[in-house]
């Protein structure tokens, strides 16, 4: 079970948002490197970044800044938003990113998502965002009328290695992760289902570590970890099952 930090960024800075609201900001960091060599330091393994102007603008915008983190740490580096083409992926497995995510492409052009599972096997991720189930694209600026199982179901057998599920109705508000839905998600496919969108405390956390849980490849935190509402030591040691 891994514990994703995020970094979400906006005009070159670390923020959160509150309803994936980009009116809603919060910065928590100018310095992307810094605070991705933080999270590495305090034993996370994995870090999950967010173009979020690129998610709006249908291409990076952010790039400088998200070289910059992929040149700082040593642990993988996924990243999602404005990643819409087959060279946009190309372009940034090539500078060093461990995997890509791909949202609203995946609902528009879902063949190109099969092509780029194809061609860079274990590297292509789908990130399925919804509000009260229903798949939004476009930085959540638009919501579908696609259910997040039916788009997750397309791509079985696409060679596609996880899906990051976010619920946006609690997303950046602390309410908790939405586990009946996200539960749900995951057993609908065999593809590794990521949990993201509310995760607030450690009782988060410490329900990660129940054995139901375990169809899940990890949870994606933000908010949380920047206003230590998480003790990242602890909580990884929970995931890890090390004894306190």
């Amino acid at each position: 079970m891994i514990l994703f930090p995020a970094i979400d960024l906006k005009d070159g800075q670390c923020v959160r948002l509150k309803l994936g609201d980009m009116e809603q900001a919060t910065v928590f960091s100018d310095s992307p490197p810094a605070q991705a060599r933080s999270f590495e330091d305090q034993g996370f393994e994995y870090l999950h970044v967010v173009d979020l102007n690129g998610a709006f603008a249908g291409e990076s915008v952010n790039g400088a800044a998200v070289e910059s983190i992929v040149h700082a740490v040593k642990v993988p580096v996924q990243l999602g938003g404005g990643i819409r083409t087959l060279a946009h992926v190309e372009s940034w497995l090539g500078k060093g990113l461990a995997r890509v995510i791909l949202g609203t492409v995946a609902v528009r052009d879902p063949a190109l998502v099969r092509e780029a599972a194809r061609k860079f096997p274990g590297r292509v991720a789908v990130g399925i965002d919804a509000r009260g189930g229903k798949v939004a694209v476009e930085g959540w600026a638009e919501t579908s009328e696609l259910r997040a199982a039916e788009l997750a179901q397309r791509f079985e057998g696409a060679g596609v290695s996880a899906i990051i599920y976010t619920d946006i109705d609690r997303d950046g508000i602390l309410a908790g992760i939405n586990w009946e839905a996200t539960l749900a998600l995951a057993r609908a496919v065999s593809i590794p289902v990521i949990a993201s969108g509310g995760l607030a405390s450690m009782d988060d956390i410490r329900m990660m570590t129940r054995p139901e849980m375990q169809v899940l490849e990890g949870a994606i935190s933000g908010r949380a970890l920047y206003d230590g509402r998480i003790d990242s030591r602890e909580a990884i040691a929970l995931l890890k099952g090390i004894p306190a």
